[in-house]
């Protein structure tokens, strides 16, 4: 069984910039993210690549014994440009370099590293026991349901719930997740099936038993730091 770990970091983060390669912790986000992959190729048959458009980016993952040749296309280096099809060129890429076909690709977001080998373990065992699923991704119980406590503007302008349904409590409304963006396990087939969307008719999912978030904003970088200073992550990173 060949897996491929893909990690991608595009420079141009206009959010948090350079928010690949920022320290928390005293160390750059990246680091982390490469750690996980190393941690899950010590039990599979794994590769791992890196698409990058940033030669800094670059630079810092072969300091952690990430090195790569391939370099992110242009046309996949924008803000409108697509994740799976970023995947999906350097999956192509590989494929051709290493002369093989991949059973499974695993995506670790970088702005979302607060997950451990126990998650990617037990995940990857939900999807493989699963033949008709094409992928899974990590979520966590929503703070907010759509039908229960969250509203859009209807036809009439007037607004009403996003869901319908009757009822009276949260814990009443169905079980509804919150996608953290920490990871995503992808069928080889996932990518023959055109066009391709992350949730589909033959998604699965897994829910993180602890805190996970991503960085959007620099005041979710200083709480992620300020969580994992103190020890307040409740797990081992």
């Amino acid at each position: 069984m060949n897996i491929l770990i893909t990690i991608c970091a595009r420079g141009g983060s206009k959010g948090i910039p350079c928010k690949n390669i920022l320290p928390i912790n005293g160390l750059p986000l990246i680091f982390y993210t490469i750690q996980h992959a190393n941690q899950f190729s010590l039990l599979h048959n794994v590769d791992i690549s890196l698409s990058t458009d940033d030669d800094k980016v670059k630079r810092i993952a072969s300091e952690y014994g990430l090195n790569t040749a391939y370099n992110r296309p242009n046309e996949l280096a924008t803000d409108n440009a697509g994740k799976l099809d970023t995947i999906f060129d350097l999956l192509k890429y590989q494929e051709d370099c290493m002369g093989k076909n991949y059973d499974f690709i695993l995506d670790l977001d970088i702005s979302s590293p607060l997950r451990n080998l126990n998650d990617l373990n037990l995940a990857f065992e939900i999807l493989k026991s699963d033949p008709e699923a094409l992928n899974l991704f990590s979520v966590n119980n929503a703070n907010r349901n759509p039908y229960f406590n969250m509203v859009e503007k209807q036809s009439s302008g007037y607004y009403g719930l996003i869901k319908k349904g009757k009822f009276l409590t949260r814990q009443s409304a169905p079980e509804v997740y919150d996608l953290n963006a920490s990871f995503y396990f992808y069928r080889r087939s996932f990518f023959e099936q055109l066009p391709y969307n992350v949730v589909n008719s033959k998604s699965l999912v897994y829910i993180m038993p602890h805190i996970c978030f991503d960085l959007d904003h620099l005041i979710d970088f200083h709480f992620m730091e300020f969580l994992i200073n103190s020890n307040k992550l409740g797990f081992t990173l």
